[in-house]
């Protein structure tokens, strides 16, 4: 049904128009400015303008005023007849304190920044192209807002808020990548995404439960990928990029290339990017304790520990990726926009370095620990209409499937059977967003979603000396999870000066699990479980500006987490000495949220941003002491290990605050930074607290950069401070693997910083060169909860063509 539905929208006949072109330079140079958002309310449109500076604005004939904003210039407002009599060309005026840029991530549709009263960071690709972040983990960093925890150097789990994987929600041009496995141990799914093949990426700080349902309890990552864009000629249009790298800290070798082919009713996108990793080098100067210099090789049937030439090579840590996107756009009037995108991601196996780094009897403990090739496939169909009718200015209807596998592939030492679980999710989704302006001071968003996941997992055991196979126990059980909710959400201008935003959302979801091929292999009092509950939360907000340099944001949220099939059905030894096992008992958590943001703008001189928060979390789902069949411990991988099941048993409590500065010292020098703070605690078995896990220590970034014409400079430093054995959480206090010692022996994360000098020039209108040297003083330092560390002195050059 609904591809007959999608066919009849096809057929739609498209009228005649005329086109009016505008043209946006730059004030200064006179080069043409992509990507200006130009809007209006009366009539409600947008568009964006093209790689030329040029749009079509034909559609906002007769609109009073009209605004014409990009990040990093100051934003103009013109009415249509303004436009005419400047003879369609519009001279923007650089400017680096700008308080209007347009974000998405706060209701789904386009807003200024000034008028949502969440805080909310944007990445732009100029950044990008500076900064050359070698995954999508990376780039979050960029904003200096996410801490980013690494397992392996194939990962990069995001903290935001105290909060991180299951607590926070990942949307791909709209779509929820999260899935009904996302696990509360850290995650590495953001490494799928190509920085290369995204236009924009937004993070939505605190509660988004009301637009993005469960998850959205510290945060929302938006990643807005390569739009299709049409030719406002008669003629077609053909832009891109080329994008070659070479880093020396992994001998990373990557290559990329997008082309956009455009006509007027028709445009296609085609992204590729591949990626090659070698093992990761880390630093000569900092903790012994972070040095393993040994790894196993299979040799003539046995495993042999080999010692490493080069003891700062962290090995096994190499992979490699390759990422497709392919997306087709058709706009058969002005009215009717039809996008269809598919997206492709697989990795190599790699290591998880940190299960390599653990030891028992002396030596160590694992052959084998890695991760099998990690997958994800999209298929995208958007379909937006704008009308002027009772329920709509303008609605999306968005369905997508995505398909999810990984796999975890295990082997003791001097053992010859080898354990691999493999998942697979199959995720439907569909979403009707809708916008209506109830008059020129109020707006309303609204929508409906569903979501259904498909799990599967199977095990195997393999003897690696005869190669015979036989079923093993499963990672999960068999699953689905769905949801489907509703939700309002009304922003109100009462005055130029302040504006409301409130928001409702009714979520039922669904969980239905069988544990029947695993019961061969653990004694389960049940067969399968079934979860059928819903979860209300709202959210109301305000933004009060007292001039055009002032904002001051307040924001009161709730937000929820389903129980999902890792919560309810895993299986895994969640630390040495320890097996989580199934319970099926569960319910959602709920977190309770207030934040208070102030920004002010100093001239053309300072710009100042501070944004405090305090969120408490009720009926957590955390990892306790169970009992299977009146047994606290059970047998599991050959070691009498205590059991431990995920039960709403805690309440939880994180506050911190976040500050920011943008200094402009001269015409080309400016000075940024950013600083986070923030506190957590978790209430344990007994009554006492613990600090949160994914409250990360103090830690930030500060740049000092110089930009003269086709010249960016910039000298940056990132940094983290110490986390102490007391205040490392109770279940992180014994993991000799990934932490340092301190002068007692205990565990403990130290400080550290790194020194980083990037530059950019472009050679021209298509070529521009990057280069750069990151750590410039070798410091060997691991960020916080990561089982690998950082890149040592790293050596960057990259060459990128664009037209």
């Amino acid at each position: 049904m609904k591809y007959v539905f999608f066919l009849c929208l096809l057929l739609i006949p498209a009228g005649p128009s005329i086109s009016q072109i505008v043209t946006v330079v730059d004030k200064q140079t006179q080069k043409p400015v992509e990507s200006v958002v130009i809007t209006s309310r009366e009539p409600h449109e947008s568009t964006l303008t093209n790689t030329d500076g040029q749009a079509d604005v034909s559609v906002f004939s007769g609109a009073e005023e009209i605004q014409i904003r990009h990040l990093g210039y100051i934003t103009q407002f013109r009415s249509y007849l303004q436009l005419q009599d400047s003879h369609y060309k519009i001279e923007l005026e650089q400017s680096s304190m700008n308080l209007n840029q347009v974000v998405v991530s706060a209701s789904r549709w386009q807003q200024a920044f000034s008028n949502v009263p969440s805080t909310i960071s944007v990445i732009t690709p100029e950044v990008e192209a500076l900064e050359n972040p070698q995954t999508a983990a990376d780039l979050l960093e960029l904003s200096g807002k996410v801490f980013i925890q690494k397992s392996q150097q194939g990962g990069g789990s995001p903290m935001i808020r105290g909060f991180a994987t299951n607590r926070l929600v990942y949307t791909v041009d709209g779509v929820r990548m999260n899935t009904a496995i996302f696990r509360g141990g850290n995650i590495q799914n953001v490494i799928n995404l190509d920085p290369f093949a995204t236009e924009k990426n937004e993070v939505l700080f605190g509660p988004g439960s009301v637009i993005y349902g469960s998850d959205a309890i510290g945060g929302v990552m938006t990643f807005l990928t390569l739009t299709p864009r049409l030719s406002i000629t008669s003629e077609p249009v053909v832009t891109g990029k080329a994008v070659t790298r070479y880093s020396s800290a992994n001998n990373e070798k990557t290559a990329h290339l997008d082309v956009n082919l455009g006509w007027k009713k028709w445009a296609l996108v085609t992204s590729i990017s591949t990626w090659n990793f070698d093992h990761l080098r880390q630093g000569s100067k900092g903790p012994d304790d972070y040095i393993k210099n040994l790894y196993v090789q299979r040799q003539d049937s046995t495993d042999v520990v080999i010692t490493q030439d080069d003891p700062l090579l962290q090995i096994p840590s190499a992979y490699s990726q390759v990422n497709l996107m392919q997306k087709v756009r058709f706009q058969p009037s002005g009215n009717w926009d039809f996008q269809y995108g598919f997206h492709y991601s697989t990795t190599s196996a790699y290591g998880r370095y940190d299960r390599h780094n653990r030891f028992r009897n002396g030596t160590l403990r694992y052959a084998e620990w890695n991760y099998g090739p990690q997958l994800w496939m999209m298929h995208n169909l958007a379909a937006t209409h704008k009308g002027n009718n009772l329920f709509y200015e303008e609605i999306c209807l968005r369905i997508a499937q995505q398909s999810f596998e990984e796999s975890r592939i295990d082997r003791s030492l001097n053992n010859d059977d080898r354990t691999t679980q493999t998942e697979k999710v199959k995720a439907y989704s569909a979403n009707l967003d809708l916008v209506k302006a109830l008059g020129p001071k109020n707006t309303l968003y609204y929508g409906v979603e569903y979501i259904l996941d498909d799990v599967s997992s199977a095990g195997i055991l393999c003897d690696i000396r005869t190669g015979s196979e036989t079923a093993g126990p499963s990672r999960y059980p068999q699953s689905t999870w769905s949801s489907m909710a509703a939700y309002l959400n009304d922003a109100y201008r009462i005055s130029d000066q302040f504006s409301l935003q409130a928001g409702l959302r009714y979520n039922r979801f669904h969980l239905e699990a069988d544990f029947t091929d695993n019961l061969e292999f653990y004694p389960f009092p049940f067969a399968s479980a079934e979860i059928d509950k819903g979860a209300l939360t709202g959210s109301l907000g305000g933004v009060w500006r007292p001039s055009d340099s002032w904002i001051i944001k307040t924001n009161f949220g709730t937000a929820f987490r389903a129980p999902n099939v890792d919560d309810i059905g895993k299986v895994f030894d969640s630390e040495p000495g320890a097996v989580t096992v199934p319970n099926p008992d569960l319910e959602a958590e709920y977190a309770y949220n207030f934040d208070l943001g102030i920004t002010k703008v100093f001239g053309e001189i300072l710009k100042m941003d501070v944004a405090a928060y305090y969120t408490k979390l009720q009926n957590a789902l955390v990892r306790r002491d169970f009992q299977l069949n009146g047994q606290d411990s059970i047998l599991y991988g050959g070691t009498m290990s205590k059991v431990q099941a995920i039960q709403n048993a805690a309440l939880a409590n994180v506050y911190g605050i976040h500050a920011g500065i943008e200094i402009r010292l001269t015409r080309d020098f400016t000075l940024l930074s950013d600083l986070n703070y923030q506190k957590g605690t978790e209430e344990l078995e007994d009554g006492t607290v613990s600090p949160s896990r994914h409250a990360s220590p103090l830690f930030g970034i500060s740049r000092l950069r110089y930009q003269h014409r086709n010249l960016t400079l910039e000298l940056n430093t990132n940094y983290q401070g110490e986390r102490s054995f007391e205040d490392l959480p109770a279940e992180e206090q014994a993991k000799d693997e990934i932490y340092a010692k301190d002068e007692n022996g205990n565990n403990y994360s130290p400080a550290w910083y790194t020194l980083n000098f990037m530059a950019l020039y472009k050679l021209n209108d298509t070529f521009s060169i990057s280069c750069g040297v990151e750590n410039l003083t070798d410091q060997r330092y691991r960020p916080y909860g990561s089982g690998i560390s950082g890149a040592g002195r790293n050596v960057v050059l990259s060459l990128r063509a664009q037209f």
